[in-house]
């Protein structure tokens, strides 16, 4: 699994490690059982702190994606269905925001906000 940290991104870097290691338990790239990178090897890995990577593995700990085992490392968790679905959902929610922070911008009425989403279900065949 590679990490890329941006540091023109808007998002601290323990965030950007955190979602791109849950993107990869989502999509089915990381599977249930298999080790991270060590928290040392990753931080150096990716010329940052320790302390970095350790607030990204506990918050994918915290919020269930990973368990960390003492001594040994720490390895991916079994997927909760509800929790992918409600981590899905705020994605969603956040594209959508936005989204309407860009119509907003350029003074696109509701109407035409339907209609490309419309547009878009067509294309992708999305009932």
């Amino acid at each position: 699994m590679k990490i890329i940290i941006s540091n023109s991104s808007g998002l601290p870097i323990y965030e950007q490690i955190k979602e791109q290691i849950k993107s990869a338990i989502l999509s089915g790239t990381l599977t249930e059982g298999e080790a991270l990178p060590s928290i040392r090897l990753l931080a150096r890995d990716l010329k940052i702190s320790v302390i970095t990577t350790t607030r990204a593995y506990t918050d994918l700990e915290q919020e269930g994606f990973v368990t960390n085992v003492q001594g040994k490392g720490c390895y991916v968790l079994p997927i909760n269905n509800d929790l992918v679905r409600e981590q899905l959902l705020r994605k969603i929610e956040e594209g959508f925001q936005s989204a309407m922070n860009a119509a907003k911008t350029a003074r696109i009425l509701r109407k035409e906000l339907e209609a490309i989403w419309e547009q878009i279900c067509e294309e992708e065949e999305y009932e």
